[in-house]
């Protein structure tokens, strides 16, 4: 009745119109109370119907378990998604995999302390480059689970299945690279897909907003919004190390704790990367997200 509050979960959100899923199972529209208030897609919500309306009315939010984030473009910290157990990264043979991106996503998991994973999609009957096969088994040395799937011919979808069975998951990548044919495959969904595009190379955005769908063996995965590029927003730049494993833990050895890993002295980071036990690109990818964090923390004085 109006004026009583249910629980739920936001399920997708459309600017200030979202979908709930109740705790009930039912799903309603609502809107939110007031300007404050931010849902984003699996955000926990208390509403309440709205007299004489269709509509039910978002009246506050549950505190977060964590949150995948970006700064916008004044170094203010944007919200994606909420409440997440595992991060996919996404990337495939076309567009050409980013794996400055990759990395970032990988550390936003990280950061957040959650489980994450790499997918190459595209790969139809499961071969894959020399240099991509490389890439993979680096991060499989780190510790990430890393397939190769093909959302067209379903290869290897029952591994991705497995990892996303009973989680709350989010699907993550740039733009063209299968996120949304993936899902599709995996939850039987008919999410909006569109081809690479031939004149650059890169992918064309076709989701427009986070909706999460529920998994038939149990749990939800989120499709995000394709990106040409992100990057995680970190507060600290001196948290930025803890979103590389490897990094994090050759740090652990450095002769100053406040080390940031460049030319310090007694540096066991730079030491493991001269010593190829860091992957010389994997610290490259560091550097540029350390920079780009010291950047943000500039702008915000």
């Amino acid at each position: 009745m109006p004026g009583s509050e249910t629980s739920g979960t936001v399920v997708a959100a459309y600017g200030r119109r979202m979908t709930l899923l109740l705790d009930s199972g039912a799903r309603v529209e609502a809107r939110v109370k007031g300007k404050r208030l931010q849902p984003v897609c699996g955000d926990r919500v208390y509403a309440s119907p709205i007299s004489n309306e269709p509509d039910w009315l978002i009246l506050r939010l549950a505190a977060r378990r964590n949150a995948l984030t970006r700064p916008n473009q004044r170094a203010q910290v944007e919200v994606l998604a909420a409440n997440l157990d595992l991060l996919v990264a996404v990337c495939a043979d076309q567009p050409q995999p980013d794996w400055f991106i990759v990395d970032r996503y990988l550390s936003a998991a990280a950061l957040m302390k959650i489980a994450a994973a790499v997918v190459y999609n595209k790969a139809d009957t499961g071969a894959v480059a020399d240099e991509v096969a490389a890439e993979l088994e680096q991060y499989r040395e780190i510790g990430y689970p890393a397939l190769v799937c093909s959302a067209r011919s379903g290869y290897n979808l029952d591994a991705l299945a497995a990892l996303l069975a009973g989680k709350t998951g989010i699907v993550a990548g740039q733009s063209g690279v299968g996120k949304s044919s993936l899902i599709n495959a995996l939850t039987r969904a008919d999410q909006r897909t569109a081809a690479v595009s031939t004149a650059r190379g890169e992918g064309r955005h076709t989701t427009v907003t986070a909706v999460m769908l529920p998994l038939p063996g149990g749990g939800f995965v989120v499709d995000s919004p394709g990106v040409r590029d992100y990057a995680p927003a970190i507060a600290n730049a001196a948290d930025v190390a803890g979103g590389f494993p490897e990094l994090w833990q050759y740090g652990q050895r450095c002769r100053f704790g406040n080390c940031r890993h460049r030319r310090e002295p007694g540096c066991a980071v730079k030491a493991a990367v001269d010593d190829g036990h860091i992957s010389e690109r994997r610290y490259e990818s560091y550097r540029r997200l350390l920079n780009l964090t010291e950047r943000q923390e500039q702008q915000k004085y």
